[in-house]
């Protein structure tokens, strides 16, 4: 059953269109799946939808913001993450493993994501990642 909301809360068509593009375009670009639950994976495309509309920009919708709109001329909360461009994980469990969770493998030991689900194996490495794979090469041109 459909959770997309109706009237003045309903984020435009033309948001919607754009964050599902992006959407499945990211998910076959790093490697991962939307969520097999139900509901998931369109409640977060209609929540980054709407803040597109708000604040011109996808800021991750599974956070509070003191401030949304000063936190969205930021780069650290806007779909995709910087937590999912450098360790492929994803809070609002949007990108995902086949099975539905988070991929906590390359996150460091003492992040929440590695408490609450263990380690998920990464099933695509040499996809995703990329802030990652630049700081990587930056450290090997360094050395």
């Amino acid at each position: 059953m459909s959770q997309t909301p109706s009237g003045p809360e309903r984020p435009s068509q033309a948001a919607i269109d754009k964050m599902w593009n992006y959407a499945r375009k990211y998910a076959e670009k790093s490697g991962t799946s939307f969520h097999p639950g139900e509901g998931v994976t369109e409640t977060v495309v209609m929540g980054l939808a709407r803040h597109v509309d708000l604040y011109g920009r996808p800021l991750c919708p599974c956070n509070f913001y003191p401030d949304p709109a000063a936190e969205a001329k930021q780069r650290r909360w806007i779909c995709a993450c910087d937590e999912m461009q450098q360790y492929k994980y994803c809070h609002c469990l949007l990108f995902v493993t086949p099975e539905g969770l988070p991929i906590t493998e390359y996150l460091p030991e003492d992040h929440e994501g590695r408490a609450a689900y263990g380690i998920v194996r990464d099933p695509t490495p040499d996809r995703g990642r990329a802030t990652a794979r630049v700081l990587e090469k930056q450290r090997a041109e360094s050395a």
